[in-house]
């Protein structure tokens, strides 16, 4: 069977369907139709699909496919219409096709593969709604319900180089205050002048364990607002904080830190998206290193944040093609991914 061929066909009818994160319904019915024409029982919560092979024992370790399904919205330089997947020799264009209809197809055709061959483990794929917001109706509704995973390869555009170590994110919302007055008379206090100090510490402070794969935690001062207008002194200044937590911080860890360190009061979001990875002595980097590959740690968030288990990304594409004009993926780099990925998995034991 021609897997390659299948899963571009695939990945030609999801890129006709716009699947913006939060309106996936009519790609997540392409998946679950697909996922039963191959012969499997899907299911579905919300607008995220899944199957389990059929040989599944609770007594073996289980491995987790996935990838998403949905897209951002497309930006306004496209010189294509970013819904119409136009193959031009080995190219295929069109919205989500590298960011992740890649990893989304190929690994399905890996999941037919396998599921037939003898394996020391479970494995399930699963295609997850609301990546690219990080929604809570995407993966997170999902993995309660799926057999308790091992271990997940997560099909992001990589490169097919394996990426070990994820950033978490965290953004907090900060408030200094003052009194307002009149400008011309110097009355109140500026609520600038409250953040200022907040601000410089910030943009000034580095967290002393770095990470040999994603480097340092880093904060960036991303939003400020103040002022209603030139002659009232400001009685708030608000501010936003961008933090990028790496593996040896936890986001609670973090927040809490800050707090004891500004004036300004701080809020944060959410706490959920942490810093992901997979031991590099784990069998399956193993097995990537013995294939040539080149474990590294990734800037990028993906669904590995809301992972409570060992995962990595690997899939074909590359990063730097995601969110951007014209997006596209090649056929050939699909039907190596295939390959590498059957060549990974095969008499594989964790």
């Amino acid at each position: 069977m021609d897997y390659t061929n299948e899963a571009l066909e695939l990945l030609r009818w999801l890129i006709a369907t716009p699947s913006v994160s939060r309106n996936e319904a009519a790609a997540a019915d392409i998946m679950e139709q697909t996922i039963a024409r191959y012969g499997f029982q899907p299911r579905r919560e919300a607008n995220n699909v899944w199957a389990v092979a059929p040989d599944y024992d609770a007594a073996r370790p289980t491995l987790l496919l996935n990838a998403h399904i949905d897209t951002v919205k497309p930006v306004s330089t496209w010189t294509r219409n970013p819904y119409e997947p136009a193959l031009e020799g080995d190219v295929l264009y069109g919205l989500g096709s590298n960011d992740c209809g890649g990893g989304l197809v190929s690994l399905l055709q890996v999941f037919r593969i396998m599921a037939e061959r003898n394996r020391a483990y479970n494995l399930v794929y699963l295609a997850s709604a609301e990546e690219e917001v990080t929604g809570r109706d995407g993966i997170s509704r999902a993995l309660p319900l799926l057999p308790p995973v091992s271990v997940a390869i997560v099909g992001e555009p990589t490169g097919m180089q394996p990426a070990i170590a994820e950033k978490g994110l965290m953004v907090i919302d900060g408030v200094a205050r003052g009194r307002s007055g009149h400008a011309a008379r110097g009355e109140g206090v500026n609520a600038i002048y409250e953040a200022l100090d907040d601000l410089l510490w910030l943009r000034d402070y580095q967290f002393p364990r770095v990470s040999p794969l994603l480097g340092p935690t880093k904060l960036s001062v991303t939003v400020v607002n103040a002022g209603t207008q030139h002659n009232v002194v400001p009685d708030e200044c608000r501010f936003v904080i961008d933090v990028r937590t790496n593996e040896y911080y936890q986001n609670e860890e973090v927040f809490q830190f800050l707090c004891q360190h500004v004036k300004s009061e701080l809020t944060a979001r959410s706490f959920r998206l942490h810093s992901s990875s997979i031991p590099a002595d784990h069998p399956l980097v193993q097995r990537c290193v013995s294939m040539g590959m080149q474990p590294y740690g990734s800037p990028t968030l993906s669904d590995q944040s809301v992972m409570p288990f060992p995962s990595f990304k690997l899939g074909p594409g590359e990063s730097a093609r995601s969110h951007s004009a014209d997006e596209f993926i090649r056929v050939s780099e699909i039907s190596r991914a295939i390959g590498q990925y059957v060549q990974l998995l095969d008499d594989m034991a964790f």
